[in-house]
């Protein structure tokens, strides 16, 4: 074979190699919006929050986690101003589960989903982020299992009363498909 032969191959083969890639199309789940209602009340060494601050920060999380019907009040809270010993806030929101496990079964409301892969604290998030190294831990503990989250990612380096970088969180949830999401 002579060398001119080969070059319409190996033109070929590099044009085919430089074709992007198409994803998958995200695997649809069934799922269900299930009501849940929690009582937190926030006990920290290195971060103090204000009622305030404490529903503020309890509510971007929730938020980035897809709940809706979303609802917090404030409790636990004497002062004012300024930080509070020990925050606390009443949480009513709406999540989205898988249908067999909310349900044992097939649902009646059920919509189309998927997962998708939520960043509640970047590993390489700055001091001031991670000043919420205790806030991330408890909000593991208590509000991420109402989502039933698979492939969670958390490490922790937080130390009482000392700032310290490292701590990360972030796990799939479910999402409404661009369809079921317009349909609420």
């Amino acid at each position: 074979m002579r060398l001119t032969s080969l070059f319409p191959l190996a033109a070929a083969a590099v044009l085919l190699g430089a074709q992007p890639a198409v994803a998958a199309p995200p695997q649809s789940v069934e799922a269900v919006w299930a009501p849940r209602h929690v009582t937190f009340f926030y006990q920290g060494f290195t971060t103090h929050y204000s009622c305030d601050g404490l529903r503020d920060q309890i509510h971007r999380m929730l938020s980035k986690l897809g709940a809706r019907d979303l609802k917090i009040r404030t409790r636990g809270c004497v002062s004012m101003v300024g930080v509070e010993p020990f925050p606390g806030v009443a949480v009513t929101m709406q999540v989205l589960v898988p249908a067999a496990s909310e349900h044992g079964g097939k649902a009646d409301h059920a919509v189309a989903a998927h997962w998708r892969n939520v960043v509640l604290m970047p590993g390489n998030a700055g001091f001031e982020e991670q000043g919420n190294c205790e806030l991330i831990e408890q909000f593991k503990e208590t509000f991420l299992p109402l989502f039933a989250p698979r492939r969670i990612s958390y490490q922790s380096n937080c130390i009482p009363h000392q700032l310290t970088l490292g701590t990360h969180l972030s796990a799939e949830v479910l999402t409404p498909d661009t369809a079921a999401a317009n349909g609420r």
